[in-house]
């Protein structure tokens, strides 16, 4: 007799309502699924991606997580992580798991505040790469921007929290508004380069970011809310030396998607740790 199919939960990441954030799933009994299985599943929930913990959970051991695009295995995923502590917390206990990623051992905590269900996960070690003027030139072309578009106080690098985020900051507001890309160059450009997703981010006040992050490496046009991504971009700004261990900020995204998000993250000694809330998403 065949298993029966894994129970899937479904979360709004970095968001109190289920209409919010970046819709992630989670299952946490795929111990028995394989490669393919997993892909499958992850393409019929059609989310950005969705985590699998693949072995016993409990506090006194590493758990081990997968996480599946609709088009193939990443490495890492934030949004993923913090929707899989909140299932943690529910179906486990609230506290700090473990998890054992392909970039490393990640803890996590799940938890409650006054408005509800909350995540955070500590990063992966923090990097920057530089990113050459030739793949700035191509980045440039496949989103429709000129060098005029960039903030010059902040010179395009390759963030890395996890997973490789090539980081443009622009100007302003508006140039982020009205981003169109070329999907199909972009997507022969991240996956030539393994870049998960590019962090397109603008200051908006003191410590505080609006972001728009295009995903076309898992075939996914733009996330509302990327976590991975927050903790590269803290990277990138701790190699400017514009942060330092202690300091915070705060990223607003999704918003031009109706997907309001906002991720929380404060600079350890060479990780941040990304927090928020996610929302159970209700499923017929």
């Amino acid at each position: 007799m065949a298993p029966p199919p894994p129970s899937i939960r479904r979360y709004a990441a970095f968001s109190d309502t289920p209409t919010g954030g970046n819709p992630a799933g989670v299952v946490l009994e795929a111990a028995t699924l394989d490669d393919a299985q997993m892909q499958h599943i992850a393409a019929q929930i059609g989310y950005s991606e969705t985590a699998f913990l693949t072995g016993p959970i409990t506090r006194d051991t590493v758990i081990p997580v997968r996480y599946f695009a609709p088009e193939g295995e990443v490495d890492f995923c934030g949004h993923a992580t913090i929707a899989a502590a909140v299932a943690l917390g529910e179906v486990a206990g609230h506290g700090t798991y473990q998890l054992a990623t392909r970039v490393g051992p990640v803890p996590i905590t799940a938890d409650r505040d006054a408005t509800g269900p909350t995540g955070s996960l500590e990063s992966p070690p923090l990097d920057c790469l530089p990113l050459t003027a030739e793949h700035r030139r191509a980045l440039l072309q496949a989103l429709r921007w000129s060098e005029a578009d960039l903030d010059p106080d902040y010179p395009p690098a390759i963030g890395f929290g996890g997973n490789k985020h090539p980081v443009l900051v622009v100007r302003g507001l508006e140039r982020l508004r009205a981003l169109d890309y070329d999907y199909d160059v972009l997507q022969a450009l991240c996956r030539a380069h393994d870049w998960i997703t590019v962090q397109l981010i603008a200051a908006t006040g003191p410590r505080t970011w609006q972001a728009r992050d295009p995903f076309p490496w898992g075939g996914v046009v733009e996330d509302p809310a990327t976590g991975a991504a927050a903790a590269a971009f803290a990277g990138y700004l701790a190699s400017l030396g514009r942060i330092t261990a202690g300091d915070g900020f705060v990223i607003h995204q999704g918003a031009e998607m109706g997907r309001p998000s906002t991720l929380e993250v404060t600079v350890h000694a060479g990780t941040a740790l990304v927090s928020g809330h996610a929302a159970p998403i209700p499923w017929p």
